[in-house]
């Protein structure tokens, strides 16, 4: 397996130039100076509205975005792939075009996790009278009542001959785990082939899980996938796969009616992606390709892997020591150190000594030079549904890192947590 050269990583990103140890990569990471490059010089040379007449430039560099979105997705087609301004706002459109598939008493199996697979989907619902089952995580330890975890064994019962969309998640936003997504997937659709469902459908959230891992909309046999181009060092925009079936026989169109797009992804994409963004994103496979001599996205993002483990092992070997368990730090989902685990940590400080999440992150912003977050990051039922039921408006820590990241850094902010957890 290849190794990162941490170094040539670091100087890809103009930010990181200031030492700032930026550690709230969940909510964003930084833009890679070839995405800058990209966005920069299509504003200056090709910005125009496409097949204008006067220039197929513009034109031809929106595809080579639609190309490297299709590429990360693993796409069958470039048919099958759209842009929006968000993932939230794609995945409402989604929702939007699937309307008219949806019948009285069909059954939608979403998670606690981010609203943006959530919300559209129980609108979806209240809109079309069908019914809305939770695939709850539950507690993997007897010691934590927050190491919360999804099982696919706790999935299984919720299918039933009515069920219709199953919105899952690959990869928590808060607890940090990954979803065999493969596995879960095929158990679903087999189970609703044993119940007699006539169409299930998979809505699938990549957005905390594309930065980290590669993904397989083939292999997993999903229908819908999103994920957040600026997660995954692009520009503020977003991605969204649609299987071609899907797009043919589940979707209405839900732009202008004299539009002739029954096959194409500007079915669910009113109005223009931000040309400039969607080229900006056609960087991000040519950076993640660099990475590693191979020149190939797998060998690039098993060396993501293999670092992100050395970045995330001191920092979650110091809060789930015995002496920080009983200064009463608890971890948001399991404690495991493997490759189920993004470095995405989220705890709380809690019991006769403990701490407000928005203290912690205070004390780090008057030391300064680091940024990590507290909050619900948009997981708010998640987080609502946990017990002992946890305070809302201070929500929980997070700490989250990408392969940019160092060691060094992750020991500069143990060093702070060691200072303010005394």
């Amino acid at each position: 397996m290849a190794v990162l050269d941490i170094n040539q990583v670091r100087a890809c990103f103009p930010s990181l130039k200031s030492g700032h140890i930026y550690a709230d990569n969940a909510g964003g990471s930084r833009t890679a100076q070839a995405v800058i490059d990209r966005i920069v010089d299509y504003l200056t040379n090709t910005n125009a509205q496409l097949e204008a007449g006067y220039s197929a430039m513009n034109s031809q560099r929106v595809v080579e975005g639609t190309n490297v979105a299709a590429e990360l997705f693993n796409a069958a087609s470039l048919d099958e792939v759209g842009f929006g301004s968000s993932s939230t706002m794609l995945f409402e459109n989604l929702s939007r075009a699937l309307e008219n598939d949806i019948q009285p008493g069909d059954e939608f199996i979403i998670t606690y996790e981010h609203e943006a697979n959530n919300g559209p989907w129980k609108r979806l619902a209240a809109r079309r009278n069908a019914v809305v089952k939770y695939w709850q995580p539950q507690p993997v330890s007897a010691e934590n009542p927050y190491s919360v975890a999804y099982r696919i064994e706790e999935l299984l019962p919720l299918v039933s001959s009515r069920t219709r969309l199953a919105a899952i998640t690959a990869c928590s936003n808060i607890l940090g785990s990954v979803i065999p997504v493969e596995e879960t997937v095929k158990a679903l659709r087999q189970r609703a082939k044993e119940q007699g469902a006539t169409k299930v459908e998979v809505a699938l959230d990549c957005v905390a899980y594309a930065s980290h891992k590669r993904m397989d909309v083939q292999k997993w046999d999903v229908d819908y996938c999103v994920f957040s181009v600026y997660k995954v060092f692009g520009a503020h925009n977003a991605a969204a796969y649609v299987r071609s079936a899907a797009l043919r026989t589940s979707f209405t169109s839900i732009v202008h009616d004299f539009l002739k797009v029954d096959d194409k992804p500007y079915k669910f994409q009113p109005g223009g992606p931000g040309n400039e963004l969607v080229y900006g994103a056609s960087a991000i496979v040519p950076y993640l390709k660099s990475l590693t001599p191979e020149d190939d996205l797998a060998a690039s993002f098993d060396a993501i892997a293999k670092h992100e483990q050395e970045i995330l092992t001191p920092l979650l070997r110091f809060l789930t020591d015995a002496k920080q368990f009983d200064r009463g730090v608890r971890i948001l989902g399991t404690g495991e150190i493997d490759f189920s685990r993004i470095p995405t940590v989220c705890f709380v400080v809690v019991g006769q000594n403990a701490i407000k999440s928005k203290d912690i992150v205070e004390a780090f912003q008057k030391k300064g030079g680091i940024s990590i977050q507290c909050g619900y990051f948009c997981a708010y039922y998640l987080i609502d549904n946990l017990r002992p039921k946890l305070d809302m408006n201070d929500g929980v820590v997070r700490i989250s890192l990408v392969h940019y990241n160092t060691v060094e850094e992750v020991e500069k902010i143990v060093d702070v947590l060691r200072e303010v957890l005394g």
